[in-house]
């Protein structure tokens, strides 16, 4: 018999949650759901899941953007597929920028369903580096993934384990700039309430990071500060 998928899923409508729950029980999915973006986050917190559907437009303070963002640093393999209806357009689109394996138009078919979660489990176990590429390089750093091991220009660094997930996580984001309260959910698990309490958590890291890694510290070269943004990682 087939490995059971553990999927969850996030909708603010009871009646969409009972629909997708009954679906993908029929295909071997173990479905465990949240009704709101902050009840979806401390599901997100334990659980490693297969697969996520997320509704973009939830009620509350937490919506379907954060919920993808939270889930892309705390289980990268995990596969994820947003829900939107048909004038959420824009919102569907900054999704799939951030790495979304699929996504669903309201209303959806049970025979859409499935497929979309077949194939976006397909897409994301494509994706997973092989035990051959459970490494990260970006100019003089090399971190492997597996041994929790750092190296710049050949030297080992004495990072710990939340200078380490900082370190990688900025490496991993190269293309953008990290705010501060993602950063904060990378080395402490904690979601901040106010941008202001994010940014006076995370310099303090930030700067303890900088003392291992850059050659003058006061004049950082790979962990930079992006004014009013966040972080950005240089080669």
């Amino acid at each position: 018999m087939a490995k059971p998928v553990h999927t969850l899923v996030v909708d603010d409508e009871e009646r969409i949650r009972f629909f997708l729950k009954e679906t993908l029980q029929r295909t071997n999915h173990v479905v465990t759901t949240a009704s709101n973006g902050e009840e979806a986050l401390e599901r997100l917190r334990e659980t490693p899941f297969e697969l996520a559907i997320v509704d973009l437009n939830l009620g509350g303070r937490v919506d379907g953007l954060r919920i993808l963002e939270a889930a892309r640093w705390r289980w990268p393999g995990m596969a994820i597929i947003i829900l939107t209806a048909h004038g959420s357009l824009e919102s569907a689109m900054a999704a799939i920028r951030e790495g979304v394996d699929g996504y669903l138009l309201k209303p959806a078919e049970p025979s859409e369903v499935r497929r979309a979660a077949k194939e976006a489990l397909e897409r994301r176990k494509e994706l997973a580096p092989s035990e051959e590429k459970a490494v990260l390089q970006r100019g003089p750093f090399f971190v492997d993934l597996r041994k929790h091991v750092v190296t710049l220009q050949g030297r080992s660094l004495d990072l710990t384990p939340r200078e380490f997930d900082l370190l990688v996580h900025l490496m991993e984001n190269e293309h953008r700039v990290v705010p501060p309260p993602e950063l904060v959910q990378v080395v402490r698990d904690y979601e901040p309430d106010h941008l202001h309490e994010a940014r006076q958590i995370i310099k303090w890291y930030i700067h303890r990071l900088r003392q291992k890694v850059e050659p003058d510290p006061s004049n950082p070269r790979h962990v930079v500060n992006v004014r009013g943004v966040g972080y950005r990682f240089k080669e």
